[in-house]
């Protein structure tokens, strides 16, 4: 949950970029400085960044197998800090989980994903699906019914758990017009060139 504390000290409109599709000019940079143009990413790994479908889905037509969702770890963690871009609140209880989506052929591991859960504000029956690990979080939104809508709020450059340069973004899920979900997806550069 730590990696949230303190980014989000602006509005989501205010944030430096804030994916709405297409940018002719925009840029994403690490926290090291370093910097690329979004033209020069391949075309796949763009669409990925401004996606507000379940990606787990597109990368399944894109690669052309079967996708995985494995829970890595899943914990309730009790927010230190608050969290603006889901209206944390230090002390609130959250299910944080991370996860990696995997080709079931290749064994390839496309993305790696961080969430941080306000599990109070999710449906019952939903929650509970979400606990037991059954499925990923964009299949079990489309699959229950919720309305909910997808809110990239930064993308970047970072590295994944093993070290690998990655591209990164950060979006929200709102359910019944409240911000529910915050996901960070790591995209290894080397699978999308």
């Amino acid at each position: 949950m730590h990696r949230y504390y303190g980014r989000a000290s602006r509005a989501p409109s205010q944030l430096p970029f804030r994916c709405g599709g297409f940018s002719q000019d925009a840029v994403i940079t690490s926290v090291s400085g370093d910097s690329v143009p979004l033209s020069d990413l391949p075309a796949f790994l763009r669409a990925l960044l401004v996606t507000d479908g379940t990606v787990t889905k597109t990368l399944e037509a894109y690669f052309w197998e079967s996708v995985a969702v494995d829970t890595l770890e899943q914990r309730f963690e009790v927010a230190s800090e608050s969290v603006p871009w889901i209206q944390v609140q230090t002390g609130d209880l959250c299910l944080v989980r991370d996860a990696r989506l995997r080709g079931t052929s290749t064994d390839r591991n496309y993305v790696e994903a961080f969430s941080l859960i306000r599990i109070d504000l999710i449906p019952p029956g939903f929650r509970q699906r979400l606990i037991d690990r059954e499925i990923g979080i964009g299949v079990l939104i489309r699959d229950s019914g919720l309305e909910s809508y997808r809110e990239v709020l930064d993308i970047g450059l970072d590295r994944t758990a093993e070290g690998a340069a990655a591209v990164f973004r950060t979006y929200r899920i709102i359910i019944d017009g409240r911000p529910v979900i915050l996901i960070t997806e790591y995209f290894p550069l080397t699978l999308y060139r």
